[in-house]
């Protein structure tokens, strides 16, 4: 049985990786960008992110100093019965984190931008729920900074537009962010959808870790080639020019209205900050992303 106080404490100890140490398929990534990289400026940018790394990890210390919002997506067995208020969990484990890592407090009311406390508030965090069949229980987090959250976009598009359309709008949307969204970057594109669902599918495309396939052949070829168009453009590591301007494409579609064509382009900057837990044996566990 899931107890509240279990639940909460594996939330904690979500955050607390997510903000403090890097996924290894991520930090993989990097390194092979760095190899790539001739660029000396470039090079030093990657020695940098290294050692960032590797004092955050050594000190137990968030790896950047926008420790940014969370957005939770939440898979839960039909047959799963939990005693809790879910949400009020999350809130709370929030809180916790943000007075024990510490973390930065990010939230404010949008009209007012008064502070709200523990980075909570309205709507935040954001849950998502999707119900499964079983027992079974899963937890997803992504941490976004006001960097990549600030050049999100989405594009209601002429619905001929196709993959030539899908791939403008993804380097329309690299270009204006420039070194803003601290690349080298990871792109989440949602295809299809509504005007509410298309961003959802790009953060959601975010969870996939970088070295597993897209399972859909079309999807996957797609995202090869918006990858090597973006690295074309030569903004690099933090916007400064080299070889890599982005780590992985990650495309997620649904069916969509005969006249339109939702495109969602969510960035993630290198410091790609995800966790995940899902239950073992009874028992939620934090796991590798």
């Amino acid at each position: 049985m899931i107890t509240e106080t279990h639940f909460r404490d594996t939330v904690v100890e979500m955050l607390r990786r997510a903000e403090t140490s890097l996924p290894r398929d991520v930090l993989a990534a990097l390194k092979r960008a760095w190899k790539r990289e001739r660029d000396p400026l470039a090079r030093f940018h990657y020695k940098m992110m290294f050692k960032n790394l590797e004092l955050a990890e050594k000190l137990k210390v968030p790896l950047c100093q926008d420790t940014g919002i969370f957005t939770f997506f939440i898979k839960l067995g039909r047959e799963l019965r939990l005693t809790f208020d879910i949400t009020k969990a999350l809130e709370e484990a929030v809180k916790t984190t943000t007075r024990l890592v510490p973390l930065r407090e990010n939230t404010v009311d949008p009209i007012t931008r008064k502070p709200l406390p523990g980075n909570t508030g309205r709507g935040q965090p954001a849950i998502h729920i999707e119900l499964a069949p079983g027992r079974g229980l899963q937890l997803d987090l992504l941490v976004k900074g006001a960097g990549t959250e600030n050049y999100g976009r989405l594009f209601m598009m002429r619905p001929t537009g196709g993959p030539e359309a899908i791939e403008q709008a993804v380097l329309k949307t690299l270009e204006e962010a420039g070194g803003k969204s601290c690349p080298p970057n990871i792109v989440g594109v949602g295809v299809g959808g509504s005007m509410e669902t298309a961003p959802l599918l790009a953060k959601k495309a975010l969870l996939r870790p970088l070295h597993r396939a897209n399972p859909d052949a079309e999807l996957a070829k797609l995202e090869r080639r918006i990858e090597s168009a973006a690295n074309g453009l030569g903004t690099g590591p933090m916007g400064l020019g080299g070889k890599t301007t982005l780590l992985k494409v990650l495309i997620e579609r649904a069916a969509c209205h005969t006249a339109s064509l939702p495109v969602a382009v969510a960035l993630q900057c290198w410091p790609a900050r995800r966790a995940k837990a899902i239950t073992i044996d009874g028992k939620l566990r934090v796991v590798e992303p």
